[in-house]
């Protein structure tokens, strides 16, 4: 029997122990992909859709649960990363309050609207991430050549209409972070670039911040749901996660220098593409 196999067997066998130990290299494994190239999410929701009991909430759980489990390993990360953030632009404050604002919107979603809706809509929200993460090295590409070509006014001090527009975009894509989240960063940084708000370095930056954010209030809220009668959350396979994504996040950033994110990405959207076809014909 082959390793592959063996693995899904002992997932589908529950949550137990074997899974567990499943559940924590898979999650460590996203949350250093994270850490260099985004999309860990496409690992971490289908691993615990197959670990958790059936139940009708089963998803809807395993998103809630994947973005509580994975922010121990975005706060590693950033802090690995604490040194990149000094050259922050003043306007990149003011675009966390959309992002706050939507994420908690995007999550309320989750909480009030039929899980079925969530259910049907999972195949084309992963399809959609494994797409982001396709053109993600086209999009840097495309961000590169309009910076370099552009006479606008100063990133540092852009417009008040420019502004508003990024903070209405914004808003959009946090609403999508709080609701699933996969690809967010691929999002903003096409907003962003799109209005010619910075170089990489400071879209990268910007786009890390705010993303972090976003998954704070979403995970947040998601616990509180979970205190106060909307079951959303698996304590227990949050917990392990929390530990096994802290690690994987430091790790990650520690190792994101000698790697190559495209490659990863590449992978990643594989992935995605796989298991977005899996549900779309399960």
């Amino acid at each position: 029997m082959s390793l592959a196999t063996t693995g899904l067997l002992l997932l589908t066998d529950g949550p137990g122990l074997s899974s567990h130990l499943i559940l924590a290299a898979v999650t460590a494994l996203a949350a250093a992909i994270n850490s260099v190239a985004g999309g860990g999410t496409i690992l971490t929701f289908p691993t615990l859709a197959a670990i958790l009991p059936a139940s009708p909430l089963r998803l809807v759980i395993a998103n809630a649960t994947s973005t509580i489990g994975l922010w121990s390993g975005a706060l590693t990360a950033a802090w690995e990363y604490r040194h990149e953030r000094r050259d922050q632009p003043p306007w990149a404050i003011w675009l966390m309050l959309p992002s706050i604002v939507g994420s908690l919107v995007g999550t309320g979603l989750i909480l009030v609207l039929p899980p079925e809706l969530f259910d049907r809509l999972v195949p084309w929200l992963i399809l959609l991430a494994a797409c982001l993460f396709a053109i993600q090295p086209r999009v840097s590409t495309w961000l590169g050549r309009r910076r370099a070509s552009s006479i606008t006014t100063s990133p540092d001090r852009p417009g008040r209409g420019t502004l508003l527009l990024a903070g209405g975009l914004q808003f959009l894509v946090a609403v999508y972070g709080g609701y699933f989240g996969a690809g967010i960063g691929i999002l903003m940084l096409a907003v962003l670039g799109s209005l010619n708000l910075g170089d990489m370095h400071q879209l990268n930056g910007v786009k890390n911040a705010l993303g972090m954010g976003i998954n704070a209030c979403a995970a947040g809220l998601f616990a509180i749901g979970s205190l106060t009668g909307h079951a959303v959350v698996a304590w227990t396979e949050a917990g392990i996660m929390a530990v096994a994504a802290a690690i994987g996040g430091f790790v990650g950033a520690r190792l994101a220098r000698r790697c190559a994110p495209a490659r990863i990405r590449r992978l990643v959207a594989v992935i995605g593409f796989a298991l977005a076809g899996y549900h779309l014909l399960s």
